[in-house]
């Protein structure tokens, strides 16, 4: 049995930046990989999409060059082999980054290979026992395949799939108007294949407010993209060398499909029933206020237990635990205010309560919206689609969530976030003197703007 002072399994976006902080307190540690460094976010998620994300733009902006004076000749042809193999180049680059950086640490020992818990203190991998007063789990989550009726019949792509294609589809069909749904779905339209988005439910975004929700829809309709909501039993059935997809009273005759129904944490096959540690109904491990299991000595960080699906929650996830266990400080999931974005064109930057959330709340509120074509940016720019909103507390004066969908609205909503970090109430934000011409300087006028709204019913 070899002995450790601590153990971490899974390599995402909180395991590896903890690990390297205990071996600089000069900490023996093992981190165990089943597959490859940096998880998700490197490997899967964030870093290949994105660079898919700036590919299809550039198409997007290359087509539409006539609008600014820029005539480009003929038919704008999309290589997707190098569009595959530029997503690939920044995930290897991110991969052997973490590679070269723990094969420098004296102190860190990298395991491949799958581990099972055979107690609350002992690990089991590649034949081998492990035993640590303490072990983080960063196992992170995978694509959830729902079971639809023929979806065993076809060759289906995931997020984690898709992004190995080198050939386009001739017509995408995307099942689930989720994130990352709405993600492939543009930028495969901007590729250049047909594209239909199937939602089951009445609208796509579902987290969002219903205008939000409806804006992302229009953006995605007007670049010819089909969406389906209400979409009623969904099924699938072989038609030649493609798929025919129900959905309700419609049926699509789709080349490719993507299954982007949701994500399941990795943990169905930890042994966690041998360490004692419980999870929900979902399978997701719960964990205290500090990220503790159950278990003394076990903590779950990022994706697998549910507080947040995104690489900065988990990465948060690693500043609380470092900072409790190393630094002697005392900081708290709960404290965490959430915010994320949603990489369509133009992006969804969110933060906080949305509007519904708060008028649920039993708050007197105040709303303030304004449409991205009166932000001069946006209009030099030739991107008016969108609009900005703010919700505050009209007692306390607290600025409770923002949502920025439009040009940058992705960068634009960390004015607020970092507002609502440092609690600045909104009528002292509103005198701040951003730079013209920005997206940004028209924050204070949107919170100058903000009026009373009914109590929900």
């Amino acid at each position: 049995m070899k002995s450790f002072d601590a153990i971490v399994i899974g390599a995402g976006q909180s395991g590896p930046f903890l690990a390297a902080r205990m071996v600089e307190k000069g900490m023996k540690v093992a981190l165990i990989e089943r597959k490859f460094l940096g998880g998700t976010c490197v490997n899967a998620g964030c870093m290949p999409t994105k660079t898919l994300v700036a590919s299809a733009r550039a198409a997007h902006v290359a087509r539409n060059g006539a609008a600014y004076g820029v005539n480009i000749p003929g038919a704008i042809a999309i290589d997707m082999k190098v569009v595959r193999a530029r997503a690939e180049a920044v995930t290897m680059n991110a991969r052997n980054g973490l590679i070269g950086w723990f094969a420098g640490m004296d102190g860190m020992t990298v395991i491949y290979g799958h581990a099972r818990f055979e107690g609350p203190k002992t690990i089991s991998v590649n034949g081998e026992t492990l035993t640590a007063p303490r072990i983080f789990l960063n196992v992170g989550a995978r694509p959830v395949i729902p079971a639809l009726p023929g979806v065993d019949d076809i060759d289906y792509l995931t997020s984690t799939s898709i992004i190995q294609l080198d050939t386009l589809p001739r017509h995408l069909a995307v099942i689930g108007g989720s994130y990352i749904g709405l993600e492939f779905a543009q930028m495969y339209r901007r590729f250049g294949a047909e594209v239909s988005v199937i939602e089951h439910g009445p609208k796509v975004a579902s987290r969002e407010d219903e205008d939000i929700s409806d804006a992302i829809a229009d953006i995605l309709r007007s670049e010819g993209i089909g969406v389906y909501t209400n979409a009623g039993d969904i099924a699938f059935a072989r038609n030649g060398g493609g798929v025919a997809v129900t959905a309700g009273s419609a049926t699509i005759d789709a080349s490719h499909v993507l299954i982007a129904t949701g994500r399941k944490p990795n943990t169905d096959d930890l042994g966690l029933d041998a360490a004692g540690v419980t999870t929900d109904e979902r399978g997701y491990i719960k964990v205290d206020d500090r990220l503790a299991t159950n278990v003394e000595g076990i903590y779950a960080l990022g994706d697998c237990n549910g507080h947040g699906a995104f690489t900065h929650t988990s990465y948060n996830d690693f500043e609380i635990a470092a900072a409790n266990l190393l630094d002697g400080d005392d900081r708290k999931l709960s404290s965490r205010i959430l915010a994320y974005a949603l990489y369509i064109d133009p992006p969804l930057g969110r933060v906080g309560m949305t509007e519904k959330q708060a008028r649920a709340s039993g708050r007197r509120i105040m709303v303030s919206t304004r449409p991205m074509s009166r932000v001069g940016r946006a209009n030099e720019r030739g991107e008016t689609k969108g609009f900005m909103k703010v919700i505050a507390d009209a007692e306390t004066k607290e600025i409770l969530g923002a949502a920025i969908l439009g040009i940058e609205g992705d960068e634009v909503i960390h004015g607020i976030i970092d507002a609502m970090n440092a609690g600045t109430t909104y009528p002292a934000l509103k005198w701040s003197v951003p730079i013209h011409p920005t997206v940004s300087e028209l924050i204070p006028t949107l919170l100058g703007d903000l009026k009373p709204v009914p109590p929900a019913a």
